[in-house]
């Protein structure tokens, strides 16, 4: 008789692992174009050390989003976050004469205490996690721009320079090293306190996980603490690796780190998180980033391209994890019903209008002329 194990199907096996099939293939998409395409620059151990360094930065950022999306949430205020606790740190060095060693764990604690500030916002206010985090965003950064007054505060001690760029030698950057720790960290946290079970169950039904008795919203406050905490932490790596800082510092840090977790696996929707996942969906986005600046890529380009790259990884994740309860195949089989095959017409209409829109524009077009 045929064990339980053996009558699992092949989807049902690969389900622990779907997490991080995504950006492991998209890994791989981008290393075997670059074989082709640009060897020699791209595998140059520097330019792996460059992907590394940028990767690091993000990586404590995206172990605390982990938490903070499983729980149904989002935090759009941690490039605001980061900037403000370097600023404060720095004004702290440099104007006043703390310490490096007494002024990164202020900075550090600032973030927790402006990430605990984003929790209670959210859970005695009752305002929605996106809104409520957007608003804190905007004041942070104004509080940043407030302090600096344009600005650029520069040269620093060289512990700070040594978290942001320094390196082992014969070993891995101290930023690297910063970084695995912290996802290390996340990943114990996650599965194997309660506080990673609970962040789950809330996720999973928030009614559900109050009725067993666990403090929903105190859970959520503790995930922004970690989130701010981890946010002014990469500000201080950022001010280290440029032994610079201003106030308008890390303005994509939001959308980088949560495009990372997702990409990674960790559901929206809460109640699925990858922390394994999260590290992978960091790598690839550095990866890629990295692999258009090297193949000469305009700069505006790269963000069409991160955006095209990001679609594509989580709707192979979408259709990994698509379970065919109803017998029709998953959503590729939607395609071929009637409303799907309205819907692939419509598309090729809108398309079919475009391009004859951009042949007419073409052929009309007459001969540039400088302007000025």
């Amino acid at each position: 008789m045929p064990t339980i194990e053996a009558q699992k199907s092949f989807g049902d096996r690969l389900e622990p692992y779907v997490a991080i099939i995504g950006p492991m293939v998209m890994i791989l998409a981008i290393l075997l174009f670059m074989g082709v395409a640009e060897p020699a620059r791209y595998f140059r151990f520097s330019n792996l050390n460059l992907i590394l360094l940028d990767a690091a930065l993000y990586m404590p950022m995206a172990m605390a989003m982990t938490f903070v999306i499983t729980q149904r949430g989002i935090d759009l205020s941690i490039g605001s976050i980061a900037a403000l606790s370097a600023i404060i740190m720095a004004f702290l060095i440099k104007q006043f004469g703390f310490s490096v060693y007494i002024a990164v764990p202020i900075a550090i604690a600032l973030g927790a205490l402006m990430g605990l500030i984003n929790g209670l916002v959210i859970t005695r206010f009752n305002v929605p996690d996106l809104i409520g985090t957007l608003a804190m965003d905007l004041v942070y950064r104004g509080f940043a721009l407030v302090l600096a007054k344009g600005l650029v505060l520069a040269r620093f001690p060289e512990f700070l320079t040594e978290i942001g760029r320094g390196q082992i030698p014969g070993f891995v950057p101290i930023p690297v090293l910063i970084g695995i720790a912290t996802m290390i960290g996340g990943y114990l946290l996650l599965t194997r306190t309660y506080f990673g079970r609970y962040t789950i169950a809330i996720g999973s039904n928030p009614e559900a996980a109050q009725l067993t008795g666990i403090s929903v919203n105190r859970h959520k406050v503790y995930a922004y603490v970690l989130c701010g905490a981890s946010a002014a932490l990469a500000g201080v790596m950022l001010t280290g690796k440029l032994n610079a800082i201003q106030a308008t510092s890390a303005p994509y840090f939001n959308l980088h780190v949560i495009a990372a977790v997702v990409v990674g696996g960790t559901s929206l929707f809460g109640g699925r998180a990858s922390m394994l996942g999260s590290f992978a969906g960091v790598l690839l986005l550095s990866m890629m980033i990295n692999a258009l600046v090297t193949l000469r890529i305009e700069f505006f380009w790269q963000s069409v391209a991160s955006g095209v790259v990001i679609v594509s990884s989580v709707a192979l994740y979408a259709w990994m994890q698509k379970k065919d309860r109803d017998g029709t195949g998953g959503w590729l089989a939607g395609l071929f019903t009637p409303d799907g095959k309205k819907m692939f017409r419509f598309s090729a209409a809108i398309i079919g209008v475009l391009l004859v829109l951009l042949a007419f524009g073409a052929f009309t077009a007459g001969d540039p002329r400088p302007s000025g």
